[in-house]
């Protein structure tokens, strides 16, 4: 090997060095800010109380968890302050306001595919995206929804315990303590059996 191709072999090896550090610190920087975001929604978002209809599934790599259905995942169209679209729409996100109710879970009372502006009392929960599918000129009937997903739907808990959770949500014993953030956005802080919590996350 020439004096040159060597010069130019230890230059590419260095850049390769160069590159990988940039990518490795983008990779920290991208994961500390999806930690340090869901930390200040748990430390700070608003706290509401959902009720929810857990399944239990399985994931051989992580253990037990609960996929979970809330009686907010089907918004009414009735809550539309704005009316149901006429058209199909793809990659859309509904805004739902949320109030306490008597019972002390949060639920819907109104909703849009535009903004909510800040209510006493209610917090504005952002869905994920989804496809909405038109109605047409044909009105919905009083009781059609909206299914949606909040990023919330699946809660891993120690090996074993998903079948007792599962047992539990049966008799209507388990709900969701979630805290949502100023931008819609929920966090799961704690999973409650017979209104106790058992489950909890740790901000970090």
């Amino acid at each position: 090997m020439t004096a040159e191709a060597g010069t130019i072999m230890r230059n590419f090896r260095r850049r390769m060095w160069i590159a990988a550090i940039i990518v490795a610190a983008l990779q920290t920087a991208v994961l500390g800010y999806m930690v340090g975001e869901r930390a200040w929604g748990l430390r700070n978002g608003v706290e509401v109380l959902l009720k929810t209809a857990p399944i239990d599934p399985r994931d051989l790599l992580r253990g037990d968890y609960v996929t979970l259905n809330y009686d907010i995942s089907r918004v009414p169209v009735s809550t539309l302050i704005d009316g149901t679209p006429t058209d199909s729409r793809k990659n859309q996100i509904l805004s739902v306001r949320l109030k306490k109710q008597d019972d002390d879970y949060w639920g819907i009372i109104e909703s849009s595919f535009g903004t909510l502006e800040p209510k006493p009392d209610t917090v504005v929960l952002k869905t994920l995206p989804f496809d909405y599918f038109s109605y047409g000129d044909s009105a919905p009937s009083p009781q059609a929804t909206i299914p949606v997903t909040y990023g919330i739907e699946r809660y891993y808990v120690p090996e074993g315990a998903g079948r007792t959770i599962e047992d539990a949500r049966n008799h209507d014993r388990v709900a969701i303590a979630a805290r949502v953030s100023a931008d819609g956005e929920a966090h799961i802080r704690s999973l409650l059996l017979d209104g106790k919590s058992v489950y909890e996350e740790p901000l970090y």
